[in-house]
């Protein structure tokens, strides 16, 4: 009865008004959320005599990261593929943390070439290494690379690079104990699942190759922590949340015109990304802790699937060959 009174241009306005006033309380809902569960280091833990390694850390995460460390005391050595790049950013965290140690290191993931380049540098430079901080990530949308290793682009530089620079440096990361290993994955592993059959997928779409890296970066560090049992070595992962980040310039539009907006309303800051990295890094209370996946500074739940031994045992297997291992390497 009330309908049949009420015009149908008041009634459509009252719709339009619900809705709007609906979509507006889940935003604000959602960025309420976002904010609250945000995880910050508490650690006042200085880094004076450690020695850290950073890949990927000339923007995001990885330059808060860097950051923060060196106003701790860290020696500060920033694994970069561009070193032009990384030297201007390497005066300014000199400048703003009156720390002088930092040292920049050209290294490009996606080239077994270049890591070994690398860690055959740091090897004889150096006489410790404290922190192995794997931060380097790239992703592509639908535009798929082929490295000169014949490696897919993404899982070279987010998972077979790191794969192949953890056994170069081990020794080193031995001798330095009590050490620690972090690895940056995400939560966007639960998106996809790992085939044992194809570790290198050519003709997958590069958008989802980026959720079978992060997959791939979870079973290697928790089949790294059982191997380095004992050691003194510990390896643990951790997924830094969703960053307003570089890392999202490769989206193409009109993809991007929409992602920009959630990026910017919902996504965290890069300072704020860096927090779980910065607390696996600093923590006393991790000292002894490995082998396990953390979110905004608190241990978190992983899949069954993903913390399956034999996958993690077999996917170490089938990666030695694609990387190149050398019976004169380090073993782990």
């Amino acid at each position: 009865m009330i309908l049949n009174i009420i015009p149908c241009s008041t009634l459509l306005y009252w719709i339009v008004a619900i809705i709007s006033g609906g979509a507006i309380l889940v935003l604000v809902g959602l960025r309420l959320y976002v904010f609250y569960t945000l995880g910050i280091c508490k650690s006042k833990a200085q880094m004076d005599g450690k020695t850290i390694i950073i890949t990927g850390c000339t923007s995001g995460i990885g330059k808060e990261t860097a950051r923060d460390l060196a106003k701790r005391g860290a020696r500060i050595i920033m694994a970069c593929r561009n070193p032009d790049i990384a030297n201007q950013l390497k005066d300014e965290i000199v400048k703003e943390s009156n720390n002088a140690n930092i040292t920049v290191r050209k290294l490009d993931l996606s080239s077994l070439q270049s890591i070994r380049k690398f860690a055959q540098q740091i090897n004889q430079e150096e006489s410790k290494l404290d922190v192995l901080i794997h931060n380097a990530g790239t992703a592509e949308t639908f535009r798929k690379k082929v490295t000169e290793d014949g490696l897919e682009q993404t899982m070279a530089t987010n998972y077979f690079g790191p794969f192949l620079l953890t056994h170069l440096l081990i020794d080193l990361l031995k001798r330095s104990k009590p050490s620690r290993i972090i690895v940056v994955a995400s939560e966007l592993y639960r998106l996809a699942c790992l085939n044992l059959d194809n570790i290198n997928p050519m003709s997958t779409l590069p958008a989802y190759v980026y959720y079978v890296s992060k997959y791939a970066d979870i079973v290697f560090t928790l089949e790294l922590a059982r191997r380095l049992e004992g050691s003194g070595v510990t390896a643990n992962c951790l997924h830094p949340g969703m960053i307003d980040s570089g890392i999202w310039r490769n989206v193409p539009a009109p993809l991007s015109w929409g992602l920009k907006l959630i990026v910017k309303m919902f996504f965290k800051t890069p300072e704020q990304g860096a927090q779980t990295t910065i607390y696996l890094a600093v923590s006393d209370e991790l000292n002894k802790i490995s082998g396990r996946y953390f979110m905004d500074c608190a241990e978190h739940r992983l899949s069954n699937a993903v913390k399956d031994p034999a996958k993690g045992k077999k996917l170490w297997e089938l990666s030695e060959p694609l990387v190149k291992l050398q019976s004169s390497d380090p073993k782990i």
